[in-house]
């Protein structure tokens, strides 16, 4: 298991992976970390949970569309960021952005239980 700094919303965090995927991992944090960039310069977030939590979403979002075969299933109220196309992700990336998505999401969980204790 290799490990990885990754750097989110001006945070650094440590990264465990798949020996060989360190930079797939990279890669993948630089594309969130400019969703995430993209979505604070909009404002809708009000603070840094909220924030990943929409920029969680956006991204699960768009994957989902990609699944779909670009086409969504129901009309949706519109996104806080335009997206742009997503491109075409083979099994392997699409498992490596759902493992890191997994990841924040833990994370996301952790920084709201320690605000709602305080």
């Amino acid at each position: 298991m290799a490990e990885v700094n990754i750097t989110l919303n001006g945070r650094i965090y440590e990264i465990a992976c798949d020996q060989g995927q360190e930079g797939r991992v990279v890669d993948l944090a630089a594309f969130i970390d400019q969703r995430l960039q993209q979505i604070s310069r909009s404002g809708a977030a009000y603070n840094d949970a909220h924030l990943m939590v929409l920029t969680a979403l956006v991204l699960a979002d768009e994957l989902f569309e990609v699944q779909e075969g670009g086409a969504a299933k129901a009309p949706r109220a519109a996104a806080p960021v335009a997206a742009p196309a997503a491109p075409e992700r083979n099994p392997e990336e699409e498992l490596a952005l759902v493992k890191l998505l997994d990841q924040m999401a833990k994370r996301i969980d952790g920084i709201a239980q320690r605000v709602q204790s305080a």
